[in-house]
């Protein structure tokens, strides 16, 4: 104890009166007016249920979490809300580390009044299976740094953290259907929590014997009198209230809060839904899987660009028509040219082999004078056609050329000193003329 009172800060005398002169002028150390609120400032995590709240130099952060419990005797099918607070000697170094002080425990107190005495979360929406199985939801707020008034901002963070928050979807199975089946957020959309009002809380704080400020900084309440935290809701209904300190409060002071607490409530809940809608957008367009547009044309744009878009389209597609027209052009010719090629080759595509592509008389000449081979007294140029022409005609025996034999004969000598080739393929005319005849003398 004492080394807590020995690290709580303290003031002099001269900035006590100094503030107190200031609000004799309606002014207060800060520059804002009596019932002026300080900049609020809300922001979310990543996660559905976490809120931070920055009032001033007041800074906090929520997280909501849930699980399933089993119910109160009395309420079996109702589940639970519950409210608990972390002061760190980092935020303040008049707060104790480890154990709750007396600070904290009444700023949970007021949070969880506000809520569960107002009925504005729905409990009964939490129960699962009646007297055996409820959702207990729970608030833990972090102080992160004491800048005064933490009662206000520590509400806005808890309202702001249940309205974000959503638990699992469960379902119940077995033979007895008593069977309680969880569900993770890939599988099943979760389910938000059942929110009916948002209980404001608004703190005046009492200086002197007439002065009266709203939202107290931490220099306020060090010479402040007395507090009253007052929770209402934007309808003005009055949900809870919590006077601290030994100042004594008039009925008509008392009336003069409300009033005012109640045009204050309706400010800040309309803060705290813009900015929750905001994040219920962002966050279902996360949830949206997108694809890139495939040309996409915008509708609303003038008739004249529109149409060029279109046109352009036109021509690309048109281009690549061409270009595959081109493609099948080239390819044509490529196989138009091989067959003039293989038509140039002596005696074409050999009949008896159809993988044959001819025969190039330079290249044979040329091969067989490298190695040195025996002339051939045959006209090798005219080598297909005299097979065509014999093919085609059907003279007799006598007809046929004397040279035949020596070509035979020659033919006979190559077969037997070198490798064969595509002159043996050729059947020399005097054996087909002779089997020919052959075959007519025989019948």
């Amino acid at each position: 104890m004492e080394q807590r009172l020995g690290n709580t800060w303290r003031m002099t005398v001269n900035e006590k009166k100094f503030i107190e002169s200031a609000l004799e002028s309606e002014l207060r150390v800060d520059g804002r007016r009596p019932f002026d609120y300080r900049a609020l400032t809300i922001k979310f995590g990543r996660e559905d249920g976490s809120s931070e709240v920055q009032l001033g130099q007041t800074h906090i952060m929520s997280f909501v979490t849930s699980q399933l419990v089993q119910p109160y005797r009395d309420r079996p099918n109702e589940g639970t809300l519950s409210v608990f607070t972390e002061f760190s000697p980092m935020a303040d170094p008049s707060f104790e580390a480890g154990r709750p002080s007396e600070s904290a425990v009444e700023l949970g107190r007021i949070i969880d009044r506000g809520l569960r005495e107002s009925r504005a979360v729905d409990t009964e929406s939490l129960c699962v299976v009646a007297g055996k199985w409820v959702w207990s939801i729970r608030i833990d707020l972090h102080i992160l740094d004491n800048g005064g008034n933490l009662v206000d901002a520590a509400n806005i963070a808890a309202l702001a953290a249940l309205l974000t928050f959503r638990r699992p979807e469960c379902t119940l199975g077995g033979d007895d259907g008593q069977e309680v089946t969880l569900h993770p957020p890939e599988v099943r959309e979760p389910l938000p929590l059942i929110v009916h009002h948002l209980p404001i809380a608004v703190t005046f704080a009492f200086i002197g014997d007439e002065h009266m400020v709203i939202d107290p900084t931490h220099h306020e309440e060090a010479v402040m009198g007395g507090r009253m935290s007052v929770t209402l809701n934007a309808n003005g209904d009055v949900c809870a209230i919590q006077k601290a300190g030994g100042h004594g409060v008039m009925q008509s002071v008392v009336m003069q809060c409300l009033r005012i607490a109640s045009v204050k409530a309706g400010d800040i809940t309309s803060k705290i839904k813009t900015v929750v809608e905001s994040y219920k957008t962002d966050r279902a367009l996360r949830m949206v899987k997108r694809h890139a547009p495939i040309n996409a044309v915008d509708v609303n744009e003038s008739g004249g660009k529109a149409k060029q878009i279109l046109e352009g389209q036109k021509l690309k597609s048109e281009e690549c028509s061409v270009s595959q027209s081109d493609d099948m052009d080239v390819e044509q010719g490529r196989i138009n040219k091989r067959t003039d090629k293989n038509r140039s080759f002596t005696g074409g595509p050999s009949s008896w082999d159809p993988y044959s592509e001819g025969v190039n008389t330079d290249e044979l000449k040329a091969t067989l004078a490298s190695r040195g081979s025996v002339a051939v007294p045959m006209n090798l140029d005219n080598l297909g056609d005299t097979i065509r022409d014999e093919t085609k005609s059907d003279e007799p025996l006598s007809d046929v050329n004397p040279v035949s034999s020596s070509t035979d004969s020659a033919g006979k000598e190559m077969a037997t000193s070198k490798e064969k080739t595509l002159q043996d393929a050729v059947k020399p005319k005097n054996k087909r003329k002779k089997k020919k005849s052959s075959n007519t003398a025989a019948v």
